[in-house]
Parts: structure tokens; C-alpha cells; sequence
């Protein structure tokens, strides 16, 4: 059986003001259904957001960042589990850090627990923890964090949904004749380099930071699919047609 780490971002999970329950009922529903037939892995981000519905805080300071997460994380998981339960699925709550990935001792100790669940027919929910670490044991974007939770659980794909169909030729935003890109083979250091803001107030990726881990999982010889959250039609037809409309694969590996 084939493992799937999937990543899902806070604009898909939240509006200003709330969980998007909607969406995330969708997204949790496409779980279910892919746990039938792969081993499923979630990275999920929202924890700041989720806080925000409850408690308005300026997430730019750093403290205040640290509360809303402290108070989104039980918000989300609570979310998660809510409609998880509806499709008789059990879930577990994984926090890490970069240093997780940078010893020996860490790194087994995820990788039993992440192990463990799946044996057991939980699915794993991995979230950063923001909240007691420092800068510099942070990732700082999911989709660093999604990439490296792929590699050292020996994920055959990561896929991605966000805000955006896939990686266009050019800024979709101001061309809106702009290609979507369906497969990347091959990722440029002025990519990796080119400034790109995210398009969502709690977000903390964009475009750069998906290349990044792109670029990672292609370094490792592994694949990326990256599609859009809101409409999970692409998703799912990579997942169970192997053939996709909208999206973009990642992947050094030879067709």
C-alpha cells in the first residue's frame, strides 16, 4: 500500500472568522476515502487562525501569535475530530519542530508514533508547534515541515492543497492568460529566490515555500502534487485516476 502525506493550508481551513467547516468536511471526506485504498498522513496548518476566530490578537507579535495558537490548536483538532467521527475515523495529534528532523533520538521517536498510529488504523495529524519553540527551531511554513514528514516517513507523494490550481509559467494574478504548468522536472535557483507574498492574512508560505519543498521532495527522489483546496476534484483524480485536469507533479523521476 502506497503512503500519502497530504498538507492542507489555513486559507482552506479557515475564513477571518471562522473554521470553514464546508471545506473542511470536503477535505476530511477525501481522507476517508484515500485511507481505502493508501496509508494516509495529514500536515495540516490553521492553529493561529482557528485561535483568531475565538480571540482577535495581531498575529505580528510574536507572543500573541504563540496565544492564538495555544487557544487554535484544541479549536482545530476539535474541527477535525468532529467530522473525522462521522466517517469513523480516529485521529492523533503529532507537534513538531525542526529539531525533530535533526536528531537521531527525535527523529525515531516521531517516526514510531507515526508508525504506531497507522498499524492501528489512526490517522496522524501533524501541526508545527509554535508555541513553546523559538525561531529558530521552527520551520516557520507547513510546507517545509509537510516535505520533511514525507521523507523521514518514507512517503511515496506529498500532495499540497492550497489557494491555487498549481505552479503557472507566469503570475496568474496579472496574466490571467498564464499555463499551468502539469509536470516540473526541473526547479531553478532564481525560482527558489523570487519574492512572493502568500495571498492569505495567516498563511505563512506562498508559491516560494512550496517550490522549496518541492524541490526537497525532487532532491530525495520523491514526488509533489500540488492543487487547489477549495475544489479537491484535482485530488482526487490524481488520487484515484492517475490522470488530472488541473495540478501540477513534481518529479525528478523519468516517465
Amino acid at each position: 500500500m502506497k503512503r500519502v502525506v497530504f498538507k492542507v493550508g489555513s486559507s482552506v481551513l479557515t475564513n477571518i472568522d471562522d473554521i470553514a467547516k464546508e471545506r473542511m468536511l470536503n477535505l476530511v471526506s477525501l481522507l476517508a476515502e484515500a485511507r481505502k485504498k493508501y496509508e494516509v498522513i495529514l500536515v495540516t496548518s490553521g492553529a493561529v487562525a482557528a485561535g483568531y476566530t475565538a480571540l482577535k490578537l495581531d498575529r505580528k507579535k510574536e507572543v500573541s501569535k504563540r496565544v492564538l495558537a495555544s487557544v487554535g490548536q484544541p479549536i482545530l483538532m476539535s474541527s477535525y475530530k468532529n467530522k473525522f467521527d462521522i466517517f469513523n475515523v480516529d485521529i492523533a495529534q503529532i507537534l513538531l519542530t525542526e529539531e525533530d528532523f535533526d536528531s537521531r533520538v527525535h527523529t525515531k521517536i516521531f517516526q514510531q508514533i507515526i508508525e504506531r498510529t497507522l498499524e492501528n488504523n489512526i490517522l496522524p495529524i501533524v501541526n508545527e508547534n509554535d508555541i513553546s519553540t523559538t525561531p529558530e527551531q521552527l520551520f516557520g511554513d507547513n510546507d517545509q515541515l509537510s516535505a520533511h514528514v514525507a521523507h523521514y516517513t518514507n512517503a511515496d507523494i506529498l500532495i499540497i492543497l492550497s489557494d491555487i490550481d498549481g505552479y503557472y509559467e507566469e503570475n496568474p494574478k496579472t496574466n490571467p492568460n498564464a499555463k499551468l504548468k502539469k509536470i516540473v522536472t526541473e526547479i531553478k535557483d532564481e525560482e527558489l529566490n523570487q519574492k512572493h507574498s502568500p495571498n492569505n492574512e495567516f498563511a505563512t508560505g506562498g508559491i516560494v515555500t512550496k517550490l522549496k519543498a518541492a524541490k526537497y521532495m525532487m532532491d530525495k527522489n520523491r514526488e509533489m502534487f500540488l492543487c487547489n483546496g477549495y475544489d479537491l476534484s484535482s485530488a482526487r483524480e490524481f488520487l484515484f485516476e492517475k490522470n488530472y485536469t488541473k495540478g501540477t507533479l513534481f518529479s525528478s523521476r523519468k516517465k
